[in-house]
């Protein structure tokens, strides 16, 4: 079959401009895909992302392709040279370029990968002689350009808060996954997945409330907020399961990691101006946006990270309550226990109106966003006051669980993740054991993060920086700062403490027979070599510089087993390695034999 035949010739033209009357005439687009290219990940790890450049012959233009449709890369369909058939697609322009917005496309896999067809151009936008500044460059290929004039955004059309006044054509609509600092005149058309209640915080320099919202669209989710008058302006405005338009001015900025569970690198701003209006049709956008972990996985899960999770509900505990250690206000808990077909369990903590409220039966199917991952006994999971819970899901993972649940699951047996410190991937498999000089020389952690496990002596504790002060709230542990006036304050809590909770977070030194490695450690392993709490050395510290090198000196020429993890760091301009040890355990002599009877039978010695 010849593939030039099925490419659809100067279609980028029309696309970009007239992008109504291409939508009609070009619906679904057959492009060749020129190349294939990974973004760098940004410094707090978002989703993968990958940049195109298809080309229909006649011109090539750059492309973004949307992460829901990563799939035909992760199953290495999308390849240079192939062709491709565009199912869904957003023209935009970005610092003046256009671009385009892959949402979907499919591999025609029958036309192979034939050598680039044609001579295509780089696709140039038409000289705006209003326009007040020109770009100058490389094109995707290195090739050098000659100065253009950047075309003005689409124009939207104008509305009020709270009003429908304006029509909205395709074209006008900008995927979330698009939306950056550059972006200037878009509107989104977004269903408000989670509405947080209004907060209020008391501050030396004033005082004020905010509220945010998660949004979701079929390219992706971002989170925005509105603080004083846009509380008043648009919280009652925006309800939690509706869709609305929105659109600038409204600020686009890097988001605040530890405080989303969205996985956008960007959130919104909410001003004065910002129009929100809601739309007459409620059902083209997406309910909501899952990224399931399976239970099992968990173990190979980061402490703290932020993960989806669904299974089937096998307990329920009673609400419980615990009291705030600065405030002593009460907070009402509940604790789940969920299971899925990896044939293992994970508890679940829900907290607030979220416990009391909980009336889901047993053996329902729990679909929860935004939960954080605790490694406290092993693995364990807490739902955010951002994230969300839905109660028997109509999506395929819900579907799948019920049915193996009805058919086999419910006289299954369960493990958790309780005792599972040692244990490494997702296979349930041990972590390899490796010594200091094979750690360095396989270069565990260059490529990807690498669990193992090791044995070995600790010989030197920094003793500068052992510990810091925490926030004394149930699960913050964050850095909370002396203000002078005998309390200490934690800025994400919005919350002054008495005195603060310290916490390890420490560097030693190791060794074995083969070399020496340096290791971070926090706060649950440096209980373990210290033996007692950060508060308690803090103390000994303030009362007796000797009792303080004393239990340092206790602390030094220990052996133990170490479950460790090598991942590539940046500091600065510079990388390298850095080994984090996720636990640590005095060793169990007894074990240690049967694990080297057990080496000594592979090796065919007898003794």
């Amino acid at each position: 079959m010849d593939a030039e035949s099925k490419i659809t010739k100067g279609v980028l033209a029309a696309i970009f401009d007239d992008p109504e009357k291409a939508q009609v005439t070009y619906p679904v687009p057959v492009l060749q895909c020129l190349q294939v290219k990974p973004l760098a990940a940004g410094a707090n790890g978002p989703a993968e992302r990958y940049r195109l450049v298809l080309s229909d012959v006649h011109n090539y233009v750059q492309c973004m392709l949307a992460t829901q449709a990563n799939h035909v890369i992760h199953d290495n369909k999308l390849v240079r040279n192939c062709i491709v058939r565009i199912t869904q697609y957003q023209a935009t322009s970005i610092k003046g370029k256009d671009i385009l917005i892959i949402l979907g496309l499919e591999v025609i896999e029958n036309l192979g990968t034939p050598d680039k067809i044609g001579e295509p151009q780089g696709f140039e936008m038409k000289p705006q002689p209003e326009a007040n500044a020109t770009i100058a460059g490389q094109n995707f290929y290195g090739v050098k350009q000659e100065e253009v004039k950047p075309k003005p955004q689409q124009s939207i059309p104008t509305r009020s808060a709270g009003g429908a006044t304006g029509q909205h054509g395709s074209n006008n609509i900008y995927p979330i996954e698009a939306l950056s600092p550059y972006a200037h005149k878009w509107t989104i058309k977004a269903r408000v997945t989670q509405k947080s209640e209004i907060r209020t915080w008391h501050k030396p320099s004033g005082e004020g409330k905010l509220f945010s919202v998660n949004l979701l669209d079929e390219s992706g989710e971002i989170k925005a907020t509105g603080f004083n008058e846009q509380v008043d302006q648009y919280y009652d405005l925006l309800q939690e399961g509706c869709v609305y338009y929105i659109s600038n001015p409204s600020k686009v900025q890097l988001a605040k990691k530890q405080f989303t569970n969205l996985p956008n690198d960007y959130e919104l701003t909410f001003e004065r101006d910002t129009q929100i209006e809601k739309a007459e049709d409620q059902s083209s956008v997406p309910q909501v946006r899952f990224n399931f972990c399976n239970i099992q996985e968990l173990q190979e899960v980061e402490k703290d990270a932020t993960v989806d999770v669904i299974g089937v509900l096998k307990e329920v505990s009673e609400v419980s309550q615990i009291q705030s250690k600065s405030t002593g206000k009460p907070y009402d808990k509940r604790e789940l226990t969920l299971v899925d077909d990896t044939n293992y369990s994970v508890r679940v903590t829900i907290w607030g109106k979220n416990a009391t409220n909980f009336d889901a039966k047993l053996e329902s199917v729990v679909a929860f966003k935004g939960t954080r991952v605790s490694d406290f006994g092993g693995r364990s999971l807490s739902l955010l006051s951002s994230g969300t819970m839905s109660i028997d899901p109509d999506n395929p993972d819900a579907h799948r669980l019920k049915g193996w649940y009805d058919s086999s699951g419910r006289n299954d047996t369960f493990s958790s993740h309780n005792n599972m410190a040692s244990m490494g991937s997702a296979t349930g498999r041990k972590d390899q054991d490796k010594s200091i000089i094979q750690v360095k020389e396989e270069n565990l952690g260059m490529e990807q993060q690498d669990y193992f496990n090791l044995k070995a002596t600790i010989v030197y504790i920094k003793q500068d920086n052992f510990a810091y002060p925490a926030c004394m709230n149930e699960g913050c542990n964050k850095k909370v700062t002396d203000m002078g006036d005998g309390t200490w304050r934690c800025e994400k809590c919005d919350v002054n403490h008495p005195k603060p909770e310290y916490r390890y977070i420490m560097s030693i030194n190791v060794c074995d027979h083969t070399n020496q490695l340096w290791l971070s450690c926090f706060d649950d392993v440096g209980r373990v070599i210290m033996g007692m709490t950060a508060d308690q050395l803090m103390a000994l510290r303030e009362e007796d510089d000797t009792k303080l090198a004393l239990a340092f000196e206790q602390a030094n020429c220990c052996k133990l087993n170490f479950r460790c993890r090598a991942k590539m760091d940046t500091f600065g301009e510079s990388q390298r390695v850095r080994y984090q040890v996720m636990s640590a355990s005095a060793i169990d002599f007894k074990a240690e034999g049967a694990k080297l009877a057990d080496l000594i039978k592979q090796f065919g010695i007898s003794s």
